[in-house]
């Protein structure tokens, strides 16, 4: 009997954290940066990879958010998400999506992933990770 309670806990777990990665992706497609914050653990961390001016650890929710500005205003606000899936466990959820932008006659056309941890039902730690850094590079170098 055990095993099932705790088995029911845990799906509803994994149901919540794909609903608010669902709920994080149209938020941030949208600019609503209210529910973002409502998200995201003020001490949230995320990890940028690659070798240009936006890479490295962004730390805190502000900083978090300076990261999604440069995005936009650094694509001139052509940069677009276009989410494929979300796989949720119960510490982490997963986000596939599509990223595109242009600017300076550059073109940005990646699949990424998303790996967040969750607690508390919060956004606490991030890494991104796409299918071609070089690409990513070049566009944002």
């Amino acid at each position: 009997m055990e095993a099932g309670g705790s088995g029911i806990v845990m799906r509803r777990a994994i149901d919540e954290n794909a609903r608010l990665m669902r709920r994080g992706y149209e938020a941030f497609s949208a600019g609503d940066m209210d529910t973002l914050r409502e998200l995201f653990a003020e001490d949230v961390v995320w990890h940028v990879p690659g070798h240009n001016r936006l890479s490295g650890d962004k730390r805190g929710r502000d900083a978090v958010f300076e990261y999604f500005g440069e995005l936009v205003s650094g694509s001139g606000g052509t940069f677009k998400v276009t989410l494929h899936d979300v796989i949720a466990g119960e510490d982490h959820v997963i986000g596939l999506h599509h990223n595109d932008a242009e600017h300076d006659g550059k073109v940005l056309d990646l699949n990424v992933v998303l790996i967040f941890h969750m607690s508390g039902g919060r956004f606490r730690e991030s890494w991104e990770v796409n299918d071609n850094e070089v690409k990513w590079d070049a566009f944002w170098s």
